[in-house]
C-alpha cells in the first residue's frame, strides 16, 4: 500500500490517492471526517482552525460504503481558497501586487533551504507545500487505517506527555478506550488533569509574549500480532519505518519507543523484558520497556512510541533573516500560527503510525479481500499460541 498527497496549503484542495487497499473494507466520509475533526482541536491553536472545516470527499475506490481494491481517492477541500485565487492562481502573472511574492526567508522554515534547492526566488513557492496543511490528508489517509485496523482487532490511542516542559505525571495501564476518552476530553489532549492546567497556562504565556512552544507526543498500539516487520534488511524492519513517519510530521525532531533514550542511562537487567509463556496467550514479556519491538519486529506487546515537536517557528516575536534580494537583515515576516500545535501533532502522529502498520500488514499477508486478511491474521495469531 501507498499514497502521495498533492496541494498547496492556500490551493483549491488538498489531494490524496491509496493504492492497495483490499476490497471489502466498510469506509464512509464520516469515518474520515471525525480524524479530520480531532486534527483541528487543541488549546493554542491558530485563526485558520475558524476558517476551515475540514471534511473530505471519496471521489474514487469506494461503492456503498465498502472498498472496491482499486485506488481510493480523496478530496479535502481548502474554504480559504476564495481569498486566494489570484496569488495561487496557475496562469502566469506579471502583477507583482498579485503575486506577492516573499523574498524574505523565515528561520526555522523550509522557505530557504527549498528555495536555493528548486530555485525558487519567491519564497512562496516552498512554504504554501511545506506548510503542515499538508498533514490534512495525511490524517485523512490515516482515518482509513485506522478503520482496516479495527476490523482486525488493532486500536490505537495518543496523548499529550509534555507541552513547553510542563510534564504529565507517568501514564499508568490505562486501556486503549481509556486514553482515548480521557485524552479526547482534554484541550491539550493530556491524561494529567493537574498538568492540563498548566500547560495551558504555558501556551497562554507564550501567545502573549509572541513566542511558540513545543512538546512531545505518545502513541499507543494494542492488537498487533507478534513478528510483523522483519530482522532480515535493514530497510524492512517495522520501528525503522514508524521512526521515520514520525520525524516526517512538521516540527518534529525526535523519535523514541518504550523507555527510549533512558535505556542509555541503565545497565541492560533494566532494559531488555523477560519472556514468560502462559496457557491463553502464549508467549509474553513480563515488561515493556522496548515498546513492543525486538530485532525490527512486533513482539506482541503494546506498541508505544514518543515524538518530540520543536516550537512552531513562525512566531509574533520574530527572529532575524535576511532578504535574498538585498541581502539585508530583517524582522521575519507571519503567515497564520499556532502559539503550540502539540495537541494536534499527537492526532497526526495516531495516524502515521495507523498507515505504517497497516502496510506492513498488507505486504505480509494476502489481502486482495479483507476478509482474506482477517482470517490470515486470525490464523497467524492462532499459529504464534501454538508455537
Amino acid at each position: 500500500m501507498r499514497y502521495l498527497t498533492s496541494g498547496e496549503s492556500h490551493g483549491p484542495q488538498l489531494t490524496t490517492i491509496i493504492e492497495g487497499l483490499p476490497a471489502g473494507i466498510p469506509l464512509l466520509a464520516e469515518d474520515i471526517n471525525e480524524e479530520l475533526s480531532r486534527r483541528q482541536k487543541g488549546y493554542g491553536r491558530g485563526r485558520r482552525m475558524q476558517i476551515e472545516k475540514d471534511t473530505v470527499q471519496i471521489v474514487g475506490g469506494v461503492r456503498h460504503g465498502q472498498t472496491l481494491g482499486s485506488p481510493v481517492g480523496l478530496v479535502v477541500e481548502n474554504r480559504d481558497w476564495k481569498h486566494w485565487t489570484k496569488i495561487m492562481g496557475i496562469e502566469p502573472t506579471d502583477d507583482a501586487e498579485i503575486k506577492r511574492t516573499v523574498s524574505r526567508p523565515r528561520p526555522g522554515h523550509a522557505d530557504l533551504n527549498g528555495g536555493i534547492k528548486y530555485g525558487h526566488r519567491d519564497m512562496r513557492n516552498v512554504l504554501e507545500r511545506s506548510s503542515a496543511r499538508e498533514t490534512t490528508v495525511r490524517v485523512a489517509v490515516g482515518a482509513v487505517a485506522k478503520k482496516l485496523l479495527a476490523g482486525l482487532g488493532i486500536h490505537i490511542a495518543g496523548h499529550v506527555t509534555e507541552i513547553g516542559g510542563v510534564k504529565a505525571k507517568e501514564r499508568t495501564t490505562q486501556s486503549i478506550e481509556e486514553i482515548q476518552s480521557i485524552s479526547e476530553a482534554s484541550p491539550v489532549r493530556t491524561l494529567d488533569e493537574l498538568a492540563e492546567k498548566t500547560m495551558m497556562k504555558a501556551i497562554d504565556n507564550a501567545k502573549e509574549a509572541g513566542d511558540s512552544i513545543g512538546g512531545v507526543v505518545e502513541v499507543i498500539v494494542e492488537g498487533m500480532p507478534v513478528g510483523v516487520g522483519s530482522y532480515v534488511h535493514y530497510d524492512r524492519k517495522l520501528d525503522a519505518k514508524i521512526a521515520a513517519a514520525i520525524m516526517s510530521i512538521n516540527a518534529f525532531k525526535g523519535v523514541e519507543f518504550g523507555i527510549g533514550f533512558e535505556a542509555a542511562r541503565k545497565p541492560g537487567s533494566e532494559v531488555h523484558d523477560e519472556i514468560a509463556w502462559n496457557k491463553e496467550d502464549g508467549y509474553v514479556r513480563k515488561t515493556n520497556r522496548l515498546g513492543g519491538f525486538e530485532g525490527g519486529m512486533t513482539s506482541g506487546m503494546p506498541i508505544v512510541v514518543r515524538g518530540v515537536m520543536k516550537p512552531i517557528p513562525t512566531l509574533y516575536k520574530p527572529l532575524k533573516s535576511v532578504d535574498i534580494e538585498t541581502k539585508e537583515e530583517f524582522s521575519a515576516s507571519i503567515e497564520r500560527s499556532d502559539s503550540c500545535a502539540v495537541p494536534a501533532a499527537c492526532v497526526v502522529a495516531e495516524n502515521v503510525v495507523a498507515f505504517e502498520l497497516a502496510k506492513e500488514l498488507l505486504d505480509q499477508f494476502p489481502a486482495d479481500r479483507y476478509s482474506d486478511l482477517k482470517e490470515s491474521i486470525e490464523q497467524y495469531r492462532q499459529t504464534v499460541k501454538e508455537f
